[in-house]
């Protein structure tokens, strides 16, 4: 899709066109979950690709939960990240694949905050998170 001043690319499927050495600039579209956003993100002058981001090493509760509490931690974790997000400046950097297609997973920072992750953590909107398994929040 030709947008002005460039293209934009609406895919499934995009981490094969970051660098994971590269920092990109980001504009939030919307924001999913407490670990998970949609961006459109600049590729390169006259490239941006809209995708999700999921947050780098970290695991939030399910809006789709199954049970009051973890449907109360989630709205909570949302709100948290829509905030956090909310203060501009937004980067990601060290893209990678996510573990669901459609996703990038990155490390994301804003110009108040250099790892967006970390903070979640530290606020005890998510815990940690390497990929395999995780527990309930019920």
């Amino acid at each position: 899709m030709a947008a002005a001043g460039g293209w934009i690319l609406h895919t499934r499927y995009v981490a094969g066109v970051f660098d994971p050495e590269l920092v990109y600039p980001a504009r939030v579209v919307r924001v999913i979950d407490g670990d998970t956003f949609e961006a459109r993100v600049r590729v390169r002058p006259g490239l941006e690709v809209t995708t999700r981001v999921r947050l780098r090493r970290i695991d939030a509760p399910e809006l789709h939960a199954r049970c009051a509490r973890e449907y109360l931690k989630a709205e909570a974790a949302r709100s948290a990240l829509q905030r956090i997000l909310s203060a501009g400046g937004v980067t990601v950097s060290q893209v990678g694949r996510d573990k669901y297609r459609g996703r990038i997973d990155a490390a994301v920072a804003t110009r108040n905050i250099a790892d967006v992750s970390a903070t979640m953590l530290k606020g005890g909107f998510a815990r940690s998170y390497d990929g395999g398994r995780r527990d309930g929040w019920c």
